[in-house]
């Protein structure tokens, strides 16, 4: 059978290319078999990361033991929580495409037959989930896995906890040497943090999408089961070669609604909307808003995950996983039984014989911890084209809501109005220019929310944004808004003192100014510009599509 890599390795004429191999060590044996090769995300920065060399070795044992060769690169990764809140955080989401990029260079100017991802944190997993999708040939991916929670007395307590502590220093509530030691205890080991947040999202979420095996999103980082699933991957990596399965024939539309409903279930993450679209437009699948629209009223929340709840990945793991999940949603008849997956099974035939094991984490479909879906998508006059809120983490009596808007064109003017207790009662906070383009880079905002819910405001005070938070955001925290203020959204226009009016079960948010001063307003209204105007972020504001369309690169 003809291979991909046979356009490099087979011929005479070819011999100029073994022998650069045969000087990274190759023998004559290895470059007849399958070649793969492995994006390795290792850095010794992100906690996701530090521990992936056992991880790739243990693939490099499968891919052998299944009679392949085994290539090795590497990929950049940033880590959102240390970039947050200073210039770091603009270059976090266009590392996604940057990843992308550098995988699809990669396997394409070194023509393989498959291709093992090994991601962890934020932006690095649906990064190479993208470049899967778009070079199209066999992969599997295995992650580095969830961190462990932390322990303060006597409850668990992980990186959102760090966050909100500051704004507990900040009040008083707490002492300097207690948030000194939840910064010792937040993060306990390696992986990525341990809550529901946006690379555990979508760590767990690729399991249903199929493009890794059962376990992928919630087995610990330390734990000697992931580097067993490490190994089996490896496996399985010449198994998909061999009989030619590619990442389009399992990440189909079908597969995308039962990653959605997955979503829905777990109160995952917002930022699982922006690079589903993202990764579903590499698949050539046209995924929009309202298809996650059209299952927030159909699919509850189960669960109770970290920011929102007590529990963390290592409980979801212990509750049954995934698999065990889906099988709780299955009398919803919801899920699309015949979705291939990178097992050689169905999803149906991967989560069928399973079960729950802890009810309190996964709770039965009549008893669930929020009556709708985790997400929703909000729409009005300032966001007509759409907006994200992780419903389930809104306190039920901020769901119909009206506030004072308080203006800030920037994260940090909004951060040092909060930290100066200047943010009260009734506000609702404005963050705007922090979009894709505006910021550019589309900004977390994980530490003005983190500071309201930390300072006791978060059922007292909203926040809105054209930017994007962490998973461990909590509270009426509405981002996403498109159009945004850079590319001339009615975000751009809000003044101070306007009112907003939020009505969550609804789905509506809309600026409670009369047309008439709109359009007066919209007289005048010129976007500032991007705030940074060189380098790579400035190619990226220009060629940047909307947050309602994944945030991808247009061309």
């Amino acid at each position: 059978m003809a291979r991909r890599s046979d356009v490099m390795l087979r011929g005479p004429e070819r011999a100029p290319h073994r022998s650069l191999f045969k000087a990274d060590g190759y023998t004559d044996i290895e470059l007849n078999r399958p070649i793969i090769a492995i994006a390795n995300s290792y850095n010794t920065i992100v906690p996701g990361h530090v521990h992936m060399q056992q991880l790739v070795e243990a693939v490099k044992y499968g891919i052998y033991m299944a009679g392949g060769t085994p290539i090795e690169f590497n990929v950049i990764g940033v880590d959102d929580g240390i970039a947050m809140g200073h210039l770091g955080m603009h270059y976090s989401l266009p590392s996604r495409e940057l990843i992308a990029d550098s995988v699809e260079t990669m396997v394409n100017a070194h023509p393989v037959d498959g291709l093992v991802i090994l991601p962890a944190c934020d932006k690095i997993v649906p990064g190479m989930m993208m470049a899967a999708a778009r070079v199209n040939i066999p992969t599997i991916m295995i992650s580095g896995g969830p961190m462990l929670a932390g322990r303060f007395n006597g409850t668990d307590i992980d990186l959102a906890q760090v966050f909100e502590g500051v704004g507990k220093y900040l009040s008083g509530q707490i002492t300097e040497e207690e948030l000194k030691k939840i910064e010792d205890i937040g993060c306990p080991s390696c992986g990525s943090c341990s809550g529901m947040y946006s690379a555990n999202s979508i760590n767990c979420i690729s399991e249903v999408l199929g493009l890794s095996l059962p376990g992928n999103g919630t087995i610990p980082a330390p734990m000697a089961a992931r580097v067993r699933l490490a190994k089996i991957a490896g496996m399985k990596i010449v198994e998909l070669v061999n009989r030619g399965i590619k990442p389009r024939d399992i990440m189909t539309k079908e597969a995308f609604y039962n990653a959605i409903i997955a979503d829905m279930a777990m109160g995952c993450s917002t930022n699982t909307v922006l690079h589903l679209l993202a990764i579903a437009q590499e698949a050539k699948v046209n995924l929009t808003l309202d298809d996650f629209d059209r299952f927030t009223d159909k699919v509850p929340d189960l669960c109770a995950f970290s920011p929102v709840g007590p529990y963390h990945l290592q409980d979801l793991d212990e509750a049954g996983g995934m698999m065990a999940l889906l099988n709780r949603l299955e009398p919803l008849r919801l899920l699309n039984h015949d979705c291939i997956t990178v097992s050689g099974k169905t999803i149906y035939e991967s989560y069928k014989a399973t079960r729950v094991y802890r009810d309190e984490v996964i709770r039965p479909l009549d008893k669930p911890y929020y009556p709708r879906g985790g997400l929703t998508i909000l729409k009005g006059n300032l966001a007509p084209d759409g907006a994200v809120l992780k419903q389930s983490g809104v306190d039920t009596s901020m769901n119909k809501f009206v506030g004072r808007a308080r203006v800030f064109d920037s994260e940090e003017e909004a951060l040092k109005a909060i930290f100066g207790k200047q943010i009260n009662k009734g506000d609702v906070v404005v963050i705007r220019y922090e979009g894709p383009a505006g910021g550019p880079g589309m900004k977390e905002m994980l530490q003005p929310t983190s500071a309201i819910a930390g300072m006791g405001l978060d059922k007292d005070v909203a926040l809105i944004t054209d930017g994007r938070f962490s998973g461990a955001t909590r509270g009426l925290s509405v981002g996403h808004i498109a159009p945004e203020a850079a590319r001339g959204g009615l975000i751009g226009l809000i003044e101070e003192g306007d009112k907003i009016e939020f009505d969550v079960e609804n789905k509506k948010m809309n600026l409670l100014v009369d047309d008439k001063t709109i359009q007066e307003r919209k007289k005048n209204f010129k976007p500032k510009p991007p705030k940074i105007r060189e380098g790579w972020l400035a190619r990226y504001a220009k060629m940047v599509g909307p947050a309602s369309k994944g945030a991808v690169l247009e061309y």
